[in-house]
């Protein structure tokens, strides 16, 4: 059975104030949630610790990037080892925004996965094509290329701790979304790139992201191919994301 996750990459925002008006709200939500999904809430790292200590182990925390370099002089890097060694669980490597503001190659990204899952953390592939690509009708095969080319570094092994996010570029905070029939169609498309790369396709999470609301969640989710969401402004409300979270159906997905 596959995991249900909803994560809220809350990009380059936050405050100490931020932190102490959404995450206690955020926790004791969650807690009283009966669908089984799990909450990660991935802050930028200066503010890690103090969602970590909020908390209170009820929510996993993640970081938004790590580095491809495991130590050295790479000065403004924060590596996969640092991020597991203030108790993050999770990593989100390759968003549409780190390739594109960033020049992050699928390459660079594999590096990143490798650095990641080396030192025990979860990993998010973020995956997804452009307005142009899609209207080229090659959005399939950047998608599945993504995956591929940004998975080629796993072993066996570490499967359990790979998930995947398809997030369209061009609904990413534009308020456009993909028909929730669309989405199922692109997660079926890399779920059979997993498995092509010798992955338990049939067991790794594939989330959607892209202006995901609380009045689209629901659609999205009973996909039987989505098992949760990325978040991003959405994530930043304390009861928007709540509202998401409440969205995912009970009972086990794959």
């Amino acid at each position: 059975m596959r995991r249900k996750i909803v994560a809220g990459n809350w990009k380059m925002n936050g405050s100490t104030e931020l932190v102490e008006q959404l995450v206690d709200p955020v926790r004791d939500g969650v807690g009283a949630l009966d669908n089984g999904v799990e909450v990660v809430i991935i802050p930028p790292a200066l503010y890690a610790r103090d969602v970590l200590v909020r908390a209170r182990g009820r929510l996993s925390v993640g970081v938004q990037n790590v580095s491809q370099w495991r130590s050295g002089a790479y000065t403004g890097e924060v590596s996969a080892a640092m991020a597991a060694d203030l108790g993050c669980r999770v990593a989100l490597v390759g968003h549409s925004e780190r390739r594109q503001y960033f020049g992050e190659t699928d390459a660079v990204i594999a590096e990143k996965v490798a650095q990641a899952l080396s030192a025990e953390l979860e990993v998010i592939l973020c995956v997804g094509e452009t307005l142009n690509e899609r209207e080229a009708g090659d959005a399939e095969a950047v998608v599945t290329g993504q995956v591929r080319q940004g998975l080629a570094r796993v072993a066996a092994a570490q499967w359990s701790r790979v998930v995947v996010a398809y997030e369209p570029v061009w609904a990413i905070g534009t308020g456009q979304t993909a028909t929730a029939e669309d989405a199922q169609c692109m997660h079926r498309a890399i779920r059979q790139a997993l498995a092509e790369a010798g992955a338990p396709a049939e067991t790794i999470s594939v989330l959607y992201g892209g202006s995901v609301k609380a009045d689209n969640a629901a659609a999205l989710f009973a996909q039987p191919d989505i098992d949760g969401g990325l978040i991003g402004g959405a994530s930043l409300v304390a009861e928007d994301f709540l509202s998401i979270c409440r969205a995912m159906p009970a009972g086990a997905k794959g």
